[in-house]
């Protein structure tokens, strides 16, 4: 359990363009101090469906004042049903998949992140964003670093993100190798948080059996990241995009795009 923090927009944010520029640079600068809640809140409403929870969102990140911890609270409060997400859910054979459920009008993106057996991602960052991860089905592994001592970056670049390293030739990096914070196994129904104030990390389905499906929710959206070679701590920009908006194939979606690493 950690501190509440509430996001005091004021009436600049809101609007016009600045003001929502205004909002987003708040909201990025409570990563610095939100670290996650561990169990709902209590005497606050739960969410009882998916379009339950969709809504609840919407309203609050519709409002001048947004408590993030009753965010994190939302995603706890909703137990996974697969008939309400299942028409989300499209899986690829080759790699995980990232489809969007709501857009949140610009404020956030709610996603669901399919994996088949052994399915992963790269070791990455989150854009100053809060990062929350629900279960909705199986279980997935989460692995933390602490960021590189050198986080230079290279040049924009296509990525193979199945494998976590960049795609072309390699240019000489001689970093440390990252120090692994913490490993943990997240189950059905449970949600973590990470932003990066307190590291990187990657994520993967450690079965070879079955397959496992995730919620996730990131405010700010963001379209670029960056991925990490694990071994030399090398920095890589990476463009991410999904494999299906609300319940639909994305046409430019190939097997020869960069892949984002969540």
């Amino acid at each position: 359990m950690t501190s509440l923090a509430v996001m005091e927009l004021n009436n600049n944010c809101g609007g016009d363009e600045s003001r929502n520029e205004d909002c987003e640079k708040y909201l990025r600068e409570l990563t610095k101090t939100f670290t996650g809640i561990d169990k709902p809140l209590k005497n606050a409403r739960k969410c009882e469906t998916l379009t339950d929870l969709i809504g609840e969102l919407r309203k609050t990140f519709d409002s001048d004042h947004v408590n993030i911890e009753y965010v994190n609270h939302l995603m706890l409060s909703y137990q996974s049903n697969p008939a309400e997400w299942r028409k989300f859910a499209k899986f690829d054979r080759y790699r995980y998949t990232r489809n969007l459920v709501d857009a949140g009008n610009g404020k956030y993106n709610l996603m669901i992140l399919c994996w088949n057996e052994g399915h992963a991602s790269a070791i990455h960052d989150h854009a100053d964003s809060h990062c929350f991860m629900k279960m909705l089905k199986g279980q997935l592994m989460e692995t933390r670093y602490a960021w590189p001592k050198d986080a230079t970056v290279t040049e924009d670049s296509k990525a193979d993100i199945g494998s976590g390293q960049p795609a072309g030739e390699e240019v000489e990096y001689n970093g440390d190798e990252l120090e692994e914070l913490s490993r943990s196994t997240l189950e059905t129904n449970g949600v973590c948080y990470i932003n990066d104030t307190l590291g990187l990390h990657r994520v993967e389905n450690p079965s070879h059996t079955d397959v496992a499906v995730s919620l996730h929710l990131y405010c700010p959206p963001f379209d670029v990241c960056s991925i990490f070679n694990k071994q030399n701590g090398k920095r890589t920009k990476c463009k991410v995009t999904f494999w299906s908006k609300f319940g639909k194939r994305e046409s430019s979606v190939s097997m020869l795009a960069p892949w984002p690493p969540m």
